[in-house]
């Protein structure tokens, strides 16, 4: 978009009256096509894009286009009866779970569609999960009811069993599959239909048909019970025999989502423009406001005392930045969560996290890739800044003067990584400045180079997600690169409790280097990290050569000593050495800590770690045998069989190692029947006589 598309708007409106939501499910239930759907409902696009003609507003980047998947999170605005709503639309594939996590982080909301044949999926639960984490409130859409084996009930039991949640049926569907045709409103007893209009922007309300009184009745009351169970005063009129009024119902039904007691289900097609008019007066009246969310709680940066911002304009500005983008015509673009105050262009302010000052140059309102100039922003909004240059995904900014930290953003480590090469000399130069800038934009992508063969290596979820970075490379900053083979993204850990000495001893005339160190270094359990402990007494150590022991010991840890993978999950205690008044320095005692953490390393029984991902393999029942015999020679732990209707799911535990070409494999074995769902789980360690094969290859010898 050029910039003389871009035009300046001033608005204020009622924080009660802003909903901050998101789209959420596991990859083709239609979280594009139903944000489509919102659009053009509530007057943002004047036609309906369709994922398969290419054409949609949220899913803009051309490999979004080509491969009908989403794979960056859009942000859009847009208004329904007088309501503002921020809206974020995320991928759906595991690869690119880093979007929904940090959205999540930043929403006071969300919706969830379900599939209605395949209700809820592994990807659902991850989703669900990450939401859990971030307490979000939601609201169900079970999707796709006009679709071939749809079971609007079936879906409903699969969410209290598998997502735990307590689900308050509000829509029934009228008719199933091929006869869908609209939706009974519970509570109000009216059924809308949608007749012919083939955008589904004009519907009818009418009588529930008479053949759906009784079980329209049952969801009803099972309904308005869910509901009085959440408010004493409704609960004591229910079991009087007293029916509440409606408004009533829905203030409570209100408070209940917000305080994530109950979870309101609508049901529709997307695709087939049914049902989203409701979902969005249901975004409207259940799910929360910033009002609602009334306070944030963060830490002083200094005193690391707790600190409360209210959310209103009135309190000091503090916001946290959520996403870094690059935009050709702009720049860099960060994406800010306003929790407190107001935010005007051009003002200086201050990054908590990093303790460093920025100022604003413009802020913008996006719409998926499209913008829209604002002068200032308030509590509760999602904007987007230009002009910050230190800020990445997780800062705090606020108001120098009333500093703030607030809880930053969590990801997943990478699993997979490969090396990549410049094809030319200009390609070379331009590379580093690409690989830095989708760094930026995204936290599960890594960089390093390998010291050994000088060759850089990049890393991130999956194969997907490494390709689509190197397409981009090649697309958006015009970078020619060779990789190599997908490599898998090993560890080092150890098993027992052992010490280690390092000693850097150099004379060459003049002053010397003196550094000397003993450390202790023990497991901790799988996932816990790396843990520090400065246990040195009577200043055997001078306190300003710690840190460079600390640095040398972590840089060291980065090459392992096995295969040269990084050593995690293990504790390391500094707990004496000795100095030279004249020769120490910070680089000799950097030196030595390097040293003794691979001398401590060697003595504490080492051993290579894998990722082992979570594998689901939904598959027609005739071919079960035949996958489960697949996956059990790929050293597969089976962990449960499940049928659903005519189909077998699967759920196993398997090395990433053996999964390379997985997906094209099932598919040959199943006639193209079968599909995979994988995710990463947790590290296991290698078996003995796999690992040998993996230190003979990186050329290191076991001691």
């Amino acid at each position: 978009m050029a910039a003389s598309d871009i035009k300046t708007t001033n608005r204020t409106i009622p924080l009660d009256r802003v909903r901050n939501i998101g789209i959420i499910a596991h990859i083709d239930a239609g979280k594009t096509t139903t944000s489509e759907r919102i659009l053009f409902y509530t007057g943002k696009s004047y036609k309906i894009g369709d994922i398969d003609e290419g054409d949609t507003q949220m899913d803009w980047m051309e490999q979004e286009k080509e491969r009908g998947i989403t794979i960056v999170s859009a942000a859009t605005t847009t208004f329904w009866k007088g309501v503002r709503i921020n809206l974020i639309d995320t991928p759906g594939h595991v690869d690119f779970t880093a979007e929904v996590e940090r959205s999540l982080r930043v929403l006071d909301g969300a919706v969830t569609i379900l599939d209605a044949e395949e209700t809820v999926q592994s990807q659902t639960e991850t989703v669900w999960r990450q939401a859990d984490k971030y307490k979000v409130p939601r609201i169900i859409f079970v999707n796709k009811v006009d679709k071939l084996g749809a079971n609007f009930e079936g879906t409903i039991k699969a969410v209290i069993e598998r997502l735990g949640a307590n689900p308050a049926v509000m829509a029934y569907p009228i008719g199933a599959e091929n006869l869908f045709k609209g939706v009974v409103l519970l509570l109000e007893r009216k059924a809308i239909i949608w007749h012919g209009d083939e955008t589904g922007a004009k519907f009818t309300e009418e009588e529930v048909p008479a053949d759906m009184l009784d079980v329209v009745e049952t969801w009803r009351t099972k309904l308005i019970e869910q509901i009085c169970e959440t408010d004493d005063v409704l609960l004591e009129k229910f079991l009087n025999g007293e029916e509440p009024t409606i408004t009533e119902l829905k203030i409570a039904l209100r408070k209940a989502v917000i305080a994530y007691k109950l979870v309101p289900v609508y049901a529709g097609a997307s695709l087939r423009n049914k049902g989203v008019q409701p979902l969005l007066d249901a975004i409207v009246e259940y799910l929360p406001s910033p009002v609602d969310v009334d306070h944030v709680n963060g830490v002083h940066p200094r005193s690391g005392e707790k600190v409360v911002r209210q959310t209103i304009n009135e309190q000091p500005f503090c916001g946290l930045a959520f996403k870094i983008q690059t935009d050709p015509h702009v720049g860099r673009l960060t994406y800010v969560r306003i929790y407190s105050g107001t935010l005007k262009s051009g003002q200086p302010i201050y990054n908590a996290t990093k303790d460093k000052e920025e100022r604003i140059s413009r802020m913008l309102l996006m719409h998926a890739n499209k913008r829209e100039e604002i002068d200032a922003a308030y509590a509760g909004e999602i904007v987007t800044l230009v002009g910050l240059r230190d800020t990445v995904t997780g800062n705090t900014l606020c108001d120098k003067d009333n500093p703030i930290v607030l809880e930053s953003i969590t990801f997943p480590e990478p699993v997979i990584s490969l090396a990549i090469e410049p094809k030319t000399k200009s390609d070379q130069e331009k590379m580093g400045y690409a690989l830095s800038k989708l760094s930026d934009e995204d936290p599960t992508f890594r960089i390093k180079s390998n010291p050994e063969t000088g060759q850089t290596i990049i890393a991130g979820m999956g194969e997907l997600h490494l390709e689509i970075i190197v397409d981009r490379m090649k697309r958006e900053f015009k970078v020619e690169a060779s990789t190599g083979a997908p490599q898998v993204a090993y560890k080092e850990t150890v098993r027992k409790l052992a010490e280690g000495e390092g000693k850097y001893i150099k004379q060459s005339g003049g002053r010397g280097q003196y550094g000397h160190c003993f450390i202790k270094i023990e497991p901790l359990t799988r996932g816990a990290g790396y843990e520090w402990v400065n246990a040195i007494k009577g200043g055997s150590i001078p306190s300003e050569f710690i840190t460079p022991i600390e640095k040398g010991i972590v840089e060291a840890m980065e090459n392992g000593v096995v295969a040269g993978y990084p050593l995690v999950d293990c504790k390391i205690t500094l707990f004496d050495g000795s100095y030279h008044d004249v020769d120490s320095s910070e680089m000799a005692f950097k030196i030595a800590g390097s040293m003794a953490l691979q001398h401590a390393s060697k003595n504490a029984d080492p051993c290579l770690l894998e990722p082992i991902m979570k594998v689901e393999v939904t598959t027609p029942e005739e071919y079960m045998g035949d996958v489960i015999g697949d996956l059990s020679s790929k050293r597969a732990q089976i962990s449960a069989t499940e049928t659903r209707g005519k189909l077998t799911i699967i759920n196993a535990f398997v090395p990433l190692a053996e999964l390379s070409g997985y997906t094209t494999k099932l598919r040959s074995i199943t006639q193209g029947r079968a599909n995979p769902y994988i995710e990463p789980s947790h590290y296991e360690e290698v078996p003995r006589n796999i690992a040998e094969g993996i230190i003979a290859k990186s050329g290191k010898t076991q001691t």
